[in-house]
């Protein structure tokens, strides 16, 4: 397998190499009652987003499950900037920003039709291991394999 060419730098939603998106259109039942996306909603579609990056790597839930790790989600971070609408179309960009010894996510919401951003975010999630539910504190070598990566020495 050849090695993921990595941008130098910091890894940011631009620049990452394990990137996707969704774009979702915003139903009645995500309003809250000032008629905007209620807040808790955003967490959903990001987890949409996950989903489509997961997929794309061949890494999704269930192939976490069958490699022998769950991997949950230990921090959360949300920016609003605008609010989303009934309605409007929505894209969600998803992108691994880090992954040696936990599995970042940055995500971003923006207006599909206009690319106005809407909302920032990033998640954090942790292997662990699902035989003696540990903590990895360093990221299994199954992961960088997905990545196209060699995982680096101890």
């Amino acid at each position: 397998m050849s090695q993921t060419p990595l941008p130098a730098g910091k890894l940011t939603l631009a620049n990452s190499p394990w990137s996707a998106e969704t774009e979702l259109q915003v139903q009645f039942y995500d309003l809250d009652p000032m008629e905007i996306v209620w807040h808790g909603r955003y967490v959903e579609y990001m987890e949409a987003a996950r989903c489509v990056l997961l997929d794309k790597l061949g890494y999704n839930y269930p192939a976490m499950k069958d490699s022998g790790y769950a991997w949950p989600v230990i921090d959360l971070h949300l920016r609003y900037a605008a609010p989303a609408t009934f309605g409007q179309r929505i894209k969600v960009a998803a992108a691994i920003v880090e992954w040696e010894n936990r599995l970042k996510i940055d995500y971003q919401v923006s207006d599909a039709a206009s690319g106005a951003r809407l909302t920032r975010a990033s998640t954090v999630q942790v292997a662990v291991q699902i035989s003696n539910r540990e903590m990895c504190f360093v990221s299994p070598p199954v992961l960088w394999h997905k990545l196209g990566l060699t995982p680096s020495a101890p």
